[in-house]
């Protein structure tokens, strides 16, 4: 019995159903007048309680057949408990598209919105107020199934006044299963501001935290084309880079490559393939990075960085401030970066530590950057034939050798060196060849090319035994004066001129 009264209950519903939609359909058609004000007042309601904010519009139009449709103009959300702050969400004009069915369950389901002329207000720094307090989120009364929302703007206003705000355009967006309570799957493509470049991206966003939205979490893969280095003044080149990321909006975990295969700083002039792999901690509200590390390649050097990109109270811009390292590098790949001549100067390994600082400003980047650091050259030779043998004959004469071909010397090379405003100044620096130690204090000018250096040679052999004949004869009688800390001579020497004409002599009184 059981079984037949079923068999014959299922059939009366649907005869049922069937006539509770036809009156529906009756009311809409007859009582549209009193129906549009009652829905008008419960839409607003819905996004005022779901997304925590006070409601403005300048007009809502509700239509309902042959489905419902709102078109809504000059629609603004401010948050209930930040008065004071631009409002969340602004936006010239939007459409919806619904069913019968995706209204009548719960949560509502919106079938498709699309938006025009939105933008996204993000504020950072304000008191978490008592209605903040963590909990759960509210039960969700709104689902869109589909957002279209091309030209969106999203800005997140920064703590100080007197400090602009991070603007992301995004040209192209849409967003599928988006509620209160999920996250919605995002596609998007955006013009980064600087450097200016286009990225897209996808993955997914949300569930948006109406208590705080800075804790939004955020997922997606990324990449970034095209973009255009020679707005950073002193360098250029074309950099494209892909990635992925996780976390919230302000602790956002990316890893990537980037590759610009012309990169160029301006005054070295030379284009070098320059690549890089990473992974940074990036605060999504204010652009804040932590590098940990980058690791970049260019030629046949390695530099390992870690360090930040931060803001400053009360600077416009942001500073870099990098901890640099190679372990083991070619010295013309690194002179290359910031010396015009072809071939380098010199060629070599090299080892170096540095602390690297790049404050904002409108200079170009060589004249704003400051290095602190140690280096070491090892088996360093000058490419500057005159320069090679200057040094060479020097290795020959200081090691008692008069006579016969001379033959080429390497050399090794450390200390320390400061680069501040386009100025070299190196501390402590020290260059063995066989033979003679040299040791320099002075300056070199990265644009000048200018040398300013005074110092010592302290060589194994005295004066007198460095020539032949009369010379070294009459020099005998000096060799005591200049015999020094063991050493066959330490001669005082200063090095001038330029970097392609370098000029050579005696430091006489110092």
């Amino acid at each position: 019995m059981a079984g037949v009264s079923n068999l014959t209950l299922g059939p009366r519903w649907i005869v049922a159903g069937v006539v509770l939609a036809a009156i529906c359909g009756a009311l809409v058609l007859t009582s549209g007048g009193w129906l549009s004000p009652i829905a008008k007042r419960e839409i607003l309601s819905a996004l005022s309680r779901q997304y925590r904010s006070d409601i403005d519009i300048q007009s809502l139009d509700l239509s309902f057949l042959p489905h419902p449709r709102a078109t809504g103009v000059g629609l603004v959300l401010r948050e209930k408990d930040h008065p004071g702050i631009p409002p969340l969400i602004t936006m010239q004009r939007f459409e919806a598209d619904a069913s019968w069915f995706g209204l009548l369950i719960s949560p509502h389901r919106i079938r498709n919105l699309r938006l025009e002329g939105l933008e996204i207000h993000i504020a950072r720094g304000q008191p978490v107020t008592e209605s903040h307090t963590p909990g759960r989120q509210p039960a969700p009364l709104l689902v869109f199934e589909e957002i279209v929302a091309d030209g969106t703007r999203l800005e997140v206003l920064p703590q100080s006044q007197d400090k602009p705000p991070l603007q992301f355009d995004i040209y192209k967006l849409s967003m599928t299963g988006a509620g209160i309570d999920r996250p919605m799957h995002y596609q998007a493509q955006l013009r980064n501001a600087k450097p200016p470049g286009i990225i897209d991206a996808t993955g997914d966003f949300g569930p948006w935290n109406a208590r705080d939205p800075r804790e939004t979490a955020v997922t997606g893969k990324y990449r970034f084309s095209n973009a255009d280095l020679a707005v950073f003044k002193g360098i250029s080149g074309r950099l494209s880079s892909n990635g992925e990321f996780h976390g919230r909006l302000d602790k956002i975990e990316v890893s990537g490559e980037t590759d610009t295969p012309d990169f160029e700083v301006s005054v070295g002039g030379h284009l070098l393939h320059l690549r890089t792999n990473f992974s940074a901690t990036v605060d999504g509200t204010n652009g804040d990075t932590l590098l940990h590390p980058v690791n970049a390649h260019f030629g046949h050097t390695t530099v390992v960085a870690q360090g930040e990109i931060s803001g400053e109270e009360g600077v416009r811009g942001k500073t870099i401030l990098l901890d640099a390292t190679v372990q083991d590098g070619e010295i013309a790949d690194v002179l290359r970066l910031g010396v015009k001549s072809e071939p380098p100067p010199m060629n070599g390994r090299i080892r170096f530590h540095a602390k690297i600082r790049i404050p904002p400003g409108a200079g170009d980047i060589p004249d704003r950057m400051e290095l602190h650091g140690q280096f070491e050259i090892v088996g360093g030779r000058f490419t500057n034939p005159a320069l090679e043998q200057k040094l060479s004959t020097i290795s020959e004469r200081t090691r008692g050798k008069t006579e016969g071909p001379v033959e080429s010397a390497s050399s090794d090379f450390n200390g320390g060196f400061v680069l501040r405003e386009g100025l070299l100044t190196l501390t402590g620096f020290a260059f063995h060849i066989p033979g003679a130690t040299v040791r320099l204090d002075g300056t070199y000018g990265l644009k000048s090319e200018e040398l300013n250096f005074h110092g010592t040679v302290a060589t194994e052999v005295r004066l007198s035994q460095m020539t032949t004949g009369v010379k070294s004869l009459l020099l005998k009688m000096v060799d005591p004066i200049f015999s020094k800390n063991r050493a066959g001579a330490v001669i005082p020497i200063h090095i001038g001129g330029t970097r392609s004409a370098p000029k050579f002599g005696l430091s006489i009184g110092r």
